[in-house]
């Protein structure tokens, strides 16, 4: 690489470095948001499913086992993961937040990284510190639809309706029983989960949410169902019922309309594919998926915005092509199995040489706690900070000064237009 253009990545970088950052999709725990050990850092499900398929025994997962036991586990195995990304992001959290000095973290490691986390970790400004350090503007939630939504700043830690349960599970009795204890509604018909639902919304309203969000299976296809259909399916309700599965899907799109919250879908997701895997290690994609699938649905809610993510990289053209034609699809960051450098570098160029960038939402974490979310995004920033650069400034597309334009859009201004957030703030205290 021409020394001019190092120095144009590293120039750029540096500005995109100050850009506070919209983290549009987490699993962070609004009342609980920070590791309290390490084992809250390497007990994500990265980590525990990586080291699972090189050998780990799932014996040491079992929650009653020690966690400072179960740390020295997983680290043994570490070094085999030494050329994955996500040995990186735990390399940058315990050199950036543990003040690691060696080379590779491993299991003569464990002692001391142990002890420093505990230290650190229960510091009292330790939620700020990340903040800070981070540049975090706000982070969005995936909340259950029967959470309280208490107990945590809903101007920075976003809540999100994450409605699974209810389009997939609504058959299971506990799930009926749990939106009827929500809701005060008993949904035994059409009619009666349209009006169960809709105070789900509310609630989530008044409480700040900005989204509501679902991941779908390959072989889901929206379409409206009658409400005759719905109440047959809730008469009589079971397991993989595609009626019932769809029908609920389309109230909630009817809902993102009427109450104007953006629906996040995450297509292509299989389920416990592989029984036998750790927490969350289970899941894989394939190929049957389609966008055309949810073209009915796109042209039925030309209101509503659909930020889209997919796990199968060969499915971005796709998704970079339905976010050039529709004005209410985007494509939304780079989600699980995607999330590694060499996809998202040529899945992120295709979108920025085919898509307006105010089409684009960057990149979210993913993250399950804080800490996580520094890493992951310096690994974002630089792919972003190399593409601009090589791509965009040094053949004279775009100066210095848009290309960090473009980057303020992704990282940013453009969450914050579509999901309706304040234009600043609250950014780190």
């Amino acid at each position: 690489m021409p020394a001019d253009n190092l120095n144009l990545i590293q120039r750029l970088n540096a500005e995109l470095a100050k850009i506070p950052l919209v983290d549009s999709h987490s699993h962070v725990p609004g009342p609980d948001p920070v590791s309290r050990t390490l084992d809250d850092i390497l007990g994500y499900h990265y980590y525990t499913e990586l080291a699972h398929s090189t050998g780990m025994s799932k014996d040491c997962l079992a929650k009653d086992h020690d966690p400072a036991a179960r740390c020295r586990e997983i680290l043994s195995h570490l070094p085999k993961l030494k050329n994955t990304a996500q040995y990186r992001w735990f390399t940058h959290i315990c050199r950036d937040f543990l003040g690691f000095q060696g080379g590779h973290p491993n299991e003569t490691h464990a002692e001391q990284l142990w002890h420093e986390a505990r230290t650190v970790f229960s510091r009292p400004d330790w939620e700020q510190t990340v903040w800070k350090k981070t540049n975090l503007a706000c982070v969005f939630l995936t909340n259950d639809f029967d959470d309280a939504l208490e107990g945590f700043d809903t101007t920075r830690y976003i809540p999100c309706l994450r409605t699974d349960d209810l389009v997939f599970h609504l058959h299971d009795p506990a799930v009926r029983n749990r939106l009827e204890k929500a809701t005060a509604i008993a949904p035994t018909n059409a009619a009666k989960t349209r009006q169960a639902i809709d105070k789900l919304f509310v609630h989530f309203k008044a409480k700040g949410a900005r989204a509501c969000a679902i991941s779908l299976p390959p072989s889901f296809t929206p379409a409206p169902v009658s409400d005759a259909a719905i109440d047959r399916a809730l008469q009589n309700p079971t397991p993989g019922s595609t009626e019932l599965a769809q029908g609920i899907f389309w109230i909630l799109a009817e809902h993102c309309r009427d109450h104007h919250l953006p629906f996040d879908l995450m297509i292509g997701v299989n389920r416990k594919v592989y029984a036998g895997g750790v927490f969350q290690g289970q899941d894989l994609f394939d190929r049957r998926t389609s966008l055309v699938q949810y073209a009915a649905l796109f042209n039925a809610f030309p209101s509503v915005t659909f930020p889209v993510s997919v796990l199968d990289g060969a499915q971005n053209q796709e998704l970079a092509s339905h976010a050039w034609i529709f004005p209410n699809v985007i494509a939304h960051g780079h989600w699980w199995y995607a999330n590694v450098p060499s996809i998202i570098e040529r899945d992120l160029r295709d979108r920025l040489n085919a898509v307006p960038a105010v089409k684009l939402i960057g990149y979210y974490s993913d993250a399950y706690k804080l800490e996580f979310i520094l890493p992951k995004c310096s690994m974002f920033r630089g792919l972003l900070s190399r593409i601009l650069a090589n791509d965009f400034v040094a053949p004279g597309t775009l100066t210095e000064e848009e290309a960090v334009g473009v980057a303020g859009q992704l990282l940013e201004g453009n969450s914050r237009r579509i999901f309706r957030l304040p234009a600043t703030g609250p950014g780190p205290a």
